[in-house]
């Protein structure tokens, strides 16, 4: 057994031990999905920047940085880092003080229960894709450590994952974030300062023109590029469960930023990492293991086992995360309110049991999909468009229009994305959609005239 396969080994025992122990507190679905709502700043933002900087960034935007150069990471780090600050700036706090356990809670508020449930049903593939990305990730990470060969590693990465998930909810899962973000730190600065003090950084030169961000095509392509993170994952369970999990909405609404700052300040690394890949690295059978590569390279034995920990440690905490959104949205937005589940035990045993089906069908995705970045980018645009002109409606006391019109803005946001990005009928399918789904909602505003739902009272004690 090769020292980082060791050092894999041994960081998934902790995280499964952790895991297990801070499941055991779990005593209502509540604490299984909001953590209690007890989260400070070093847990809440922790939490935020562990769950977002996961394969992603480690596996992807290395990969595509070496591939494309800067333009091909406008996603992940630029995107990511700004929805996060964005989650900050103009939502955490109106989020926290609704009192929601799942996102699917605040369509039900405003809409009723029918546009909660077709919102659930548009959310869950968005993190099954998300989750799935995670696996394959993970699998590459086993892959370059081990003999054996991806298909298998990936398989492996699965069990490990749906094991690890159904243990402890978000309280769990906010207590590992905190282990693993700060392991991820220390392996990633490791990392950095080891390749570009080597003697093969010196005579690195990065051409002009991998350094530019600017997107080929015109506006619309621009637009296209920064949308899909920012605006396709602001309204996403995974980020909105650590909001409403922070103890204030002072804590929620600042945590997301100094999170959003740290991603981006991170993510960096295995960006530059990439853009000096073709230099440093030579060819590589696969650009998404650029980062594991360097690894091997440039660190000495004890730090790569840390970096190789660190490395599955960014993994597990966003791939729980996913898993865990979809568990949740299921099985409490949707399979407990039609069962009629009202025991705490028996709901969280419900979401459970989600969390492992989802988890073989991430399997399954990871297995058909040709990259980490390609799933990415399809479960922040999927659907999501029509989702966050709802959260806008949502969120504004006294906006018209009703649960037709929801309703009809969501099902138009997917069929324009699917027809656009699936079928290829036009370029810029999420821009599309989402213009398409503010036109609906405008029209169907002003034809549905029922009274809205009366926003939810403030919280005590909120500011």
């Amino acid at each position: 057994m090769t020292p980082a396969l060791a050092g894999i080994i041994g960081w998934i025992v902790l995280q499964l031990g952790i895991g297990y122990w801070a499941s055991r507190r779990i005593v209502s679905e509540e604490d299984y999905l909001v953590a209690g709502r007890s989260l400070g700043y070093p847990l809440a933002i922790a939490t935020v920047f562990a769950t977002w900087f996961g394969a992603e960034t480690c596996i992807g935007a290395a990969g595509e940085a070496a591939s494309n150069g800067l333009a091909g990471t406008v996603a992940d780090p630029f995107g990511y880092a700004f929805c996060l600050v964005g989650m900050g700036v103009f939502f955490a706090r109106a989020l926290w003080r609704r009192k929601l356990e799942t996102m699917g809670d605040l369509y039900r508020e405003r809409f009723g229960v029918g546009v909660e449930r077709l919102a659930v049903l548009m959310m869950v593939p968005t993190s099954v894709l998300w989750a799935a990305a995670q696996i394959r990730a993970f699998g590459q990470v086993l892959a370059a450590a081990s003999p054996l060969e991806v298909h298998v590693t990936i398989g492996i990465a699965a069990a490990v994952v749906v094991a690890y998930t159904m243990f402890g909810g978000l309280l769990a899962d906010t207590i590992t974030d905190f282990v693993q973000g700060g392991a991820l730190l220390v392996g990633l600065c490791a990392l950095g300062v080891a390749v570009w003090t080597s003697d093969a950084a010196a005579g690195v030169h990065i051409p002009t023109e991998r350094l530019s961000l600017a997107v080929q095509g015109g506006w619309l392509d621009t637009a296209e590029a920064w949308a899909v993170p920012v605006v396709g994952s602001i309204v996403a369970q995974e980020l909105v469960a650590r909001v409403i999990a922070a103890k204030n909405a002072d804590v929620a609404a600042r945590s997301s930023i100094f999170a959003g700052l740290l991603y981006l300040a991170v993510g960096l690394i295995p960006v530059g990492i990439g853009l000096a890949a073709p230099q440093l690295l030579g060819p590589l059978d696969d650009p998404e293991q650029v980062l594991v590569v360097a690894a091997e390279r440039f660190l000495p034995t004890a730090l790569y086992v840390v970096f190789t920990g660190a490395l599955v440690s960014a993994i597990l905490s966003t791939v729980d995360s996913a898993l865990l959104v979809a568990g949740s949205l299921l099985g409490h937005n949707v399979l407990a309110p039609m069962l009629g589940v009202q025991d705490d035990a028996r709901r969280v045993r419900i979401d459970r049991l989600a969390v492992a089906g989802f988890g073989v069908l991430a399997w399954v995705l990871a297995e058909s999909s040709e990259g980490v970045y390609e799933l990415v980018e399809m479960a922040s645009g999927l659907g999501t468009s029509g989702l966050f002109v709802l959260v806008i409606v949502a969120l504004v006391p006294g906006s018209p229009g009703g649960k037709w019109t929801a309703a009809a803005t969501m099902l138009t946001g997917l069929a324009v994305y699917v027809a656009g990005e699936i079928f290829g009928l036009f370029g810029t399918p999420y821009v599309f959609s989402l213009i398409a789904s503010v036109v609906v909602y405008g029209v169907g505003a002003a034809l549905e005239k029922g009274p809205p739902a009366a926003p939810a009272p403030l919280a005590e004690g909120t500011t």
